[in-house]
């Protein structure tokens, strides 16, 4: 029996796994991010190459019959010389079965839900709402990247925390519970306000952009023990996503919704309050994908057995 194999890269993980055709799991392995928007395409190419690997690792790879690489920024691979890493990476593992692309939207809704038709949510470093059709991207709202949108993701979150922070530091009012924790992670001592306010300046920018991700996780734990500030940036995350997912839908639409990432997961404050307005909004099942790379997975082996082939295991 073949093997096929999926992976689900994103601006901050690669995960890659590979299933047996009756949907056991077999391998799996985790790298750094290879959205090739958000890293050098190289590098982005290198951490493909090491999930791989990492999967198939004890496996024969000359089993694997198809293979799905579900990528944030998967339109960068547009451009020939970015293809070209992504597919020696590819070949690098072992695989000779074609390299197929999809978004990483495509890949977490297959995740989520065997239904062909729907809507899923991506939020993790990124954001992004796609309609889904016949298991393929129909229509997309959002995805522009850091730069240009990315609202409610886990970059947006981190930015309004470190600019909610720096507002409070402009006042004699007391710090809040998230800004004492977005300049403890700083490592901003302390010091006059206006010394730390420049000294939170300094070093937000002294690193790429989107490591403003990594205040996000303060969000949420703040939220949860009712930090105000955290909890007006949950809920403003919340209704971005809302109104995201409500522009990529179809008026009266039932179909199933799927959310993925860091964001949305089942103990994510984020998560609690998105579901929360979409069952209201819309009174379509609201659903959690765990793993998009198993999502990934199975659209491989449904190039292999069609219809029939088992959700994975």
């Amino acid at each position: 029996m073949g093997f096929v194999v999926g992976l689900d890269a994103g601006g901050t993980a690669t995960r890659a796994v590979v299933l047996d055709l009756d949907g056991t799991r077999l391998g799996a392995g985790v790298a750094g991010g290879a959205n090739p928007n958000s890293h050098p395409p190289s590098r982005a190419a290198s951490q493909i190459g090491d999930a791989l690997r990492a999967a198939l690792e004890g496996l024969d790879v000359r089993k694997v019959q198809s293979g799905v690489l579900g990528m944030a920024g998967s339109s960068k691979l547009t451009d020939p010389d970015v293809a070209a890493l992504f597919q020696k990476a590819w070949a690098g593992a072992g695989l000779r079965c074609p390299m197929r692309v999809v978004t990483d939207c495509e890949a977490a809704f297959a995740a989520g839900s065997a239904s062909p038709d729907g809507t899923v949510v991506v939020a993790g470093t990124g954001s992004v709402a796609a309609r889904i059709v016949d298991h393929g991207l129909r229509d997309t709202t959002g995805g522009y990247g850091w730069l240009l949108g990315d609202e409610g993701s886990a970059f947006w979150m981190g930015r309004s925390a470190v600019r909610d922070t720096l507002g409070q530091l402009e006042t004699d009012e007391p710090l809040s519970a998230l800004a004492e924790a977005v300049l403890g992670m700083s490592l901003v001592e302390t010091a006059p306000r206006r010394r730390m306010w420049s000294r939170l300046i300094t070093v937000v920018n002294s690193v790429p952009p989107i490591g403003l991700a990594r205040y996000a996780p303060l969000v949420s734990a703040m939220a949860a023990d009712q930090d105000p500030h955290a909890l007006d940036i949950v809920d403003a995350a919340a209704r971005l996503l809302a109104d995201m997912t409500m522009a990529a839908r179809e008026p009266r639409e039932r179909t199933p919704i799927v959310l993925v990432g860091s964001l949305v997961g089942p103990s994510s404050p984020v998560g609690d309050r998105l579901r929360s307005l979409l069952r209201a909004r819309t009174g379509a099942v609201v659903r959690v994908a765990a793993e998009a790379a198993a999502g990934a997975a199975w659209l491989a082996a449904l190039e292999v057995l069609g219809p029939t082939a088992p959700r994975p295991t």
